[in-house]
């Protein structure tokens, strides 16, 4: 499967004002213990000095309403929280879209699974993706306090991954469980 580098949304469907520049979420540190997943330099600049685009709101809105439309406003909040504590750490692409479609070079191999399932991304919930659009500007806007205490990951509450043993647990929220490498815990 060829990596997806676009997606349209019928006009009808969705009215995206141009969004202002918001305030840059802040820097998580890497630590040597995070996951050996080499982050894209292209040069550019990175998430503490760019201003978010429209297409970084439509990346974050489309991870908030595949992964946690069914979620709590918290449980929302925390996955876009996540995506943007990974843009902030050196171990993830540096930017919004890039953390999204991280490793969607294959099927199946993404961060977020929803990016490379092979089914259509269009939003079909249609008050769910008007959420999400509005979360997204605010979590953006720097507006909506993270309440996974700086977690990097997460898995739902019904599976048992083995690499979450080597974490940190950060919260539960909703069907959700966040985490972050265990020496953030006192980097906090």
């Amino acid at each position: 499967m060829e990596p997806r580098e676009s997606f349209r949304l019928a006009p009808t469907e969705l009215r995206l004002e141009p969004i202002s520049p918001v305030a840059p979420v802040e820097t998580v540190q890497a630590t040597a213990s995070s996951p050996a997943i080499a982050p894209k330099s292209s040069g550019a600049p990175t998430s503490d000095t760019a201003a978010h685009t429209n297409e970084d709101l439509q990346c974050l809105a489309l991870n908030i309403y595949h992964e946690a439309r069914s979620e709590p406003l918290s449980g929302q909040i925390a996955v876009a929280q996540v995506t943007l504590n990974r843009v902030a750490s050196k171990a993830f692409p540096q930017s919004v879209c890039g953390v999204v479609k991280q490793g969607g070079q294959k099927r199946n191999s993404c961060q977020f699974s929803w990016w490379c399932d092979g089914k259509s991304d269009q939003p079909t919930e249609q008050q769910a993706w008007r959420r999400s659009l509005a979360l997204g500007r605010r979590v953006l806007a720097d507006q909506a306090p993270d309440p996974t205490n700086g977690a990097l990951y997460y898995h739902a509450d019904y599976v048992a991954p083995k690499w979450s043993r080597s974490f940190q647990r950060t919260a539960q929220i909703g069907r959700h469980l966040f985490y972050r490498p265990a020496q953030s815990a006192t980097q906090s």
